[in-house]
């Protein structure tokens, strides 16, 4: 089976058993743990998978990270995991203080259905704010699955990586802020376009006159 029917196949088994998961350590045995492997990563050889992962910070010792995926003897991923019903974004936090004091060069944080992916882009040892990749496993896409395939035991390699999630964070910003212009453009993008093709000068009120206009014309385009 390939890569990209393993992943279907774990997407689907998520699916399915959710509901059955009550607890944090369940979700990781039957969500986590297999996702792992997919990734060719052993979770039973103590050398390539440690959970609970001593990540100190600071003057609290014996602060823990869920898992640690071990490349060449050195620690590669930390993943953080949560119960599949709690929201990530109530975590990030917690994942940046762990990052900043592994020497690990990428993080995970998820439920075992989302899964978010971070590294250092903005600043070195400094976890990104933002993900640079971020999919649903039971409704993953196929670019997202092939950028995922980066992060398998064969295929792994960080310079790779990271030209990978530069692309990735750049693209998502450009779409998100585009994105945002469809749905309330801002007067900037309205003038743009307005410019091109009224003569007149570009007031307040042909700003609200043209602003449905100039969105249905781009939307009419990109559909």
């Amino acid at each position: 089976m390939d890569f990209k029917d393993q992943i279907k196949q774990l997407g689907d088994k998520v699916a399915k058993l959710k509901d059955q998961i009550a607890t944090e350590e369940a979700t990781k045995n039957a969500f986590i743990m297999p996702f792992i492997q997919t990734l060719g990563f052993d979770v039973f050889n103590p050398l390539e998978v440690v959970p609970e992962y001593i990540c100190d910070i600071g003057t609290k010792k014996g602060e823990k990270i869920d898992y640690a995926i071990f490349k060449d003897n050195v620690p590669a991923i930390l993943i953080e995991c949560k119960h599949w019903q709690q929201k990530l974004t109530l975590h990030d936090n917690q994942l940046l203080r762990y990052f900043h004091v592994s020497k690990a060069k990428f993080a995970i944080l998820t439920n075992g259905i989302k899964f978010r992916f971070y590294t250092d882009l903005e600043e070195p040892n400094k976890m990104d704010e933002s993900p640079f990749l971020e999919f649903d496993i039971a409704e993953i896409k196929e670019n997202q699955v092939e950028e995922l395939k980066k992060f398998h035991k064969s295929y792994f390699d960080v310079e790779n990586i990271i030209n990978s999630a530069t692309e990735l964070k750049f693209t998502n910003s450009v779409k998100g802020i585009f994105a945002n212009e469809l749905k309330n453009p801002s007067d900037e993008f309205l003038r743009f376009f307005i410019s091109k093709v009224y003569a007149g000068k570009i007031t307040s009120k042909v700003l609200t006159d043209f602003s449905e206009l100039v969105k249905k014309s781009v939307n009419h385009v990109i559909s």
